[in-house]
């Protein structure tokens, strides 16, 4: 069974091969309203940015800090992954091993269509956006403040942040 609002692109080597599928979404769960992901997609982002920012009032302890702000991080990618991206905008993935033990990864995504939609979402779908666009360009801003103040210990921490904030 397919449903035409939603479409599957796996992607293998250089080939793209797309499919109709049903996204597991509950009926109108796309279309209302989801205020607490919304929370929660910015929440470990902008608590992880506040630590890094305020860390030495917090404990003067270097590592204490690193280890924080990577577990927010991975709060923040476990969230958009499993639960803000799909409730936000439609978006999910995944990785498969098939017969052949080749990694296949597969995305799903809501098919846009012509309907206008809820204006409660839109906001959300900017929120989602806005906030995998601008998180990792605040990072990247700390990367070359700690580079040119010389803490090298801030430095090695920013590019990990910055990255895992693309993925």
């Amino acid at each position: 069974m397919t449903d035409p609002d939603f479409v599957v692109a796996s992607c293998q080597t250089m080939a793209d091969d797309t499919e109709d599928v049903e996204l597991d979404l509950a009926p109108g769960e796309q279309e209302r309203a989801h205020p607490l992901a919304s929370f929660f997609h910015l929440f470990f982002r902008v608590i992880a940015i506040v630590t890094y920012l305020f860390c030495d009032l917090i404990s003067e302890n270097f590592a204490s800090c690193f280890v924080l702000i990577i577990t927010l991080l991975s709060f923040d990618f476990w969230s958009v992954k499993n639960v803000t991206g799909r409730l936000l905008v439609g978006l999910r993935w995944w990785n498969q091993i098939d017969e052949d033990g080749k990694s296949l990864w597969v995305f799903e995504a809501k098919k846009q269509t012509s309907q206008i939609n809820n204006i409660g979402t839109e906001a959300e779908a900017r929120i989602f956006w806005l906030g995998l666009i601008i998180c990792p360009l605040i990072w990247t801003f700390f990367f070359f403040t700690s580079l040119f103040s010389l803490k090298i210990k801030w430095l090695t921490l920013c590019p990990f942040m910055s990255s895992n904030q693309l993925l």
